[in-house]
């Protein structure tokens, strides 16, 4: 019981400095909104550890993250090797079709505007179906390497991302548009001078909502059907052998390189977007 009541004086003491440093005057600053966040991941880890250890709990329902941590370093060729085939082969190459196929769709829609009142509902249907239920026959269609796994987070991107662009692109009052007019402007011109620079935060806003749906429909394509290599085929089987350590191991890879992509995507978001109120320090 000493670990347990050690987790939660750590939990305690960790969770009274980052209310103190929530509420200083500084809490905007880079270093206290860097500090939050990692004061907490290290306080969960560490209480994790205790309570794994001091409840006696099997590894097999949860293992300590020490036991996670040997098991990754163990397992870094297939580790890698898993991240290419799921994240790279079919989580990126499906979101960046899936995510220009909208953008170029919404131009359409925006300069088709009846098409507006045809696509819109059958994508808000689409993007309600269950992934469970289209991921099993896309891999039928597109068999079993990352092909499938690509054309299921194209179909989980594309509307999403439809949506934001297509509300964007309609972003702009009509002072704009008249301003534009008395200009002589054509709609080529109205369209990179004026909309698309106004619908940038609706388009990134998209972009980022998309990086998380595209790793988790490449992860769970695999459940359905994958070459003996990808997180989700590794999970699956792994859970069947009850080897939960590296289905952690996995589970640790695809949050990092899901955030690192956040990330990414949201670095350059603050670049092209300096301008807008919400970049602004």
């Amino acid at each position: 019981m000493t670990l347990v009541f050690a987790a939660i004086v750590i939990w305690i003491v960790a969770s009274w400095i980052n209310v103190k440093l929530s509420r200083s005057s500084a809490h905007n600053t880079l270093l206290v909104r860097f500090l939050v966040p990692f004061i907490f991941g290290v306080t969960i880890i560490v209480a994790w550890e205790l309570l794994a250890r001091g409840l006696d709990i099997p590894s097999v329902i949860l293992p300590p993250p020490s036991a996670i941590a040997t098991r990754f370093a163990a397992s870094t060729d297939i580790l890698w090797l898993d991240f290419v085939q799921t994240f790279v082969k079919g989580a990126l190459t499906g979101y960046i079709m899936g995510c220009g196929a909208a953008f170029l769709t919404a131009i359409l829609i925006d300069r088709v505007p009846f098409l507006q009142l045809g696509l819109l509902p059958v994508g808000n249907f689409v993007a309600a179906l269950p992934i469970v239920g289209i991921a099993p026959i896309l891999v039928m269609w597109f068999g079993f390497d990352w092909h499938s796994k690509a054309a299921v987070v194209v179909v989980m991107v594309f509307f999403p991302m439809l949506v934001n662009c297509v509300q964007g692109l309609s972003d702009t009052d009509s002072m704009q548009r008249d301003l534009m007019k008395t200009y002589a402007a054509s709609y080529a011109d109205t369209l990179l001078k004026l909309r698309l620079p106004a619908a940038m935060p609706f388009i990134f806003n998209g972009l980022k909502i998309s990086t998380t749906s595209a790793l988790i429909g490449a992860i769970v394509a695999e459940f359905f059907g994958s070459p003996i290599v990808g997180m989700g085929f590794r999970i699956s089987t792994e859970v069947g052998k009850l080897g939960l350590d590296m289905v952690w191991a996995e589970i640790t890879v695809a949050a990092i390189a899901g955030s690192l992509f956040y990330g990414a995507v949201a670095a350059i978001e603050k670049g092209v977007t300096f301008w807008h109120p919400s970049q602004r320090g």
